[in-house]
C-alpha cells in the first residue's frame, strides 16, 4: 500500500507524458490519444518471414510477401511492431540518437506481444551488435535495450553478446539492397566464449529496424554457423516497400 501510495503522490508531481509529444496522458510510458493515430502500428495479416503488412485482412500463419518468394531468407520466421514512418521514425531516431532510453521500456513490451508467435521455450534472445568503436561513441546499443526488455517478459535467457561485429560496416542508410547485402556479408560471428550456449538451440535476434533484411541475414548465418537450431527475427520497425 505504501509503494502505491508513493506511486500516486509521484503522478501528482510529476504527472505521466506521452512518450512521443509530452502531453499528459494517464498511465506512465503511454501514447496520448492523437499519437496513438499517427503511428503506424502493424495489424492485420502479414509477411510470416519478415513481418511487413500484406494487403487483406485475414490473419494466416504462414504466407510471404513477393520479396520474400524471391530472396533465400536464412532465418525461419520474422515479425516487426511498427511501419517506419511518422511517430514510429520519431521514436526510433529518439531513442537511437537523443539518448530516450526511457523508450525501451514501452516499445519492449510492443515487441514481446508481437513476437509471441515466434517465441519458443528455450530460445535464446540476442540483439544485433554495433562495433565496438561505434559503441563507445554512442555509448549504448538501442537492440540491446530492446532484446534485454523482450527477453525479461518472455522469461527467457538474455545474451547480449552472443554476436560480435568482426569488421565496422559503413551505415547502410542511403544504400540500394544489393549494396546493403554486400556492406554486411560476413560482418558477424559468435562470440568465441558463447559458442556452446548457441549450440542446438533456437535464437530470437533482434533490432530496431529491418530495411532490406541484410543485417539480420548476416547476423543469422552466423548464428547457424555456430550451430543454432533456429534464427527468428524481431525488429521494432519495418522499412515498407517504397519507403
Amino acid at each position: 500500500m505504501a509503494v502505491v501510495g508513493l506511486q500516486a503522490a509521484l503522478h501528482i508531481i510529476y504527472p505521466p507524458q506521452c512518450i512521443a509529444c509530452d502531453c499528459l496522458v494517464t498511465s506512465d510510458f503511454g501514447l496520448c490519444g492523437t499519437c496513438w493515430k499517427e503511428t503506424p502500428f502493424i495489424a492485420g495479416l502479414v509477411c510470416s518471414t519478415c513481418g511487413i503488412p500484406l494487403p487483406g485482412e485475414d490473419v494466416a500463419d504462414d504466407v510471404q510477401c513477393d520479396e520474400c518468394l524471391r530472396i533465400a531468407r536464412p532465418w525461419s520466421s520474422g515479425r516487426a511492431v511498427l511501419e517506419y514512418s511518422g511517430k514510429a521514425r520519431d521514436l526510433v531516431l529518439a531513442l537511437k540518437h537523443a539518448d530516450r532510453l526511457d523508450l525501451a521500456k514501452p516499445v519492449s513490451e510492443w515487441m514481446h506481444r508481437t513476437a509471441l508467435p515466434l517465441i519458443g521455450q528455450g530460445m535464446l534472445v540476442a540483439p544485433v551488435p554495433l562495433h565496438w568503436m561505434r559503441l563507445f561513441w554512442r555509448k549504448y546499443n538501442q537492440a540491446a535495450l530492446l532484446s534485454s526488455g523482450v527477453a525479461r517478459l518472455a522469461g527467457l535467457e538474455h545474451c547480449p553478446d552472443l554476436l560480435r561485429r568482426t569488421r565496422n560496416t559503413h551505415s547502410q542508410e542511403g544504400r540500394g539492397r544489393e549494396d546493403r547485402f554486400s556492406n554486411v556479408a560476413q560482418a558477424f560471428g559468435i562470440t568465441p566464449r558463447h559458442r556452446a550456449k548457441v549450440q542446438g538451440r533456437s535464437v530470437l535476434l533482434v533490432d530496431d529496424v529491418m530495411t532490406s533484411g541484410a543485417t539480420f541475414a548476416a547476423a543469422t548465418e552466423a548464428c547457424l554457423a555456430a550451430g543454432a537450431a533456429k534464427v527468428c527475427v524481431l525488429a521494432l520497425c519495418r522499412v515498407a516497400k517504397g519507403r
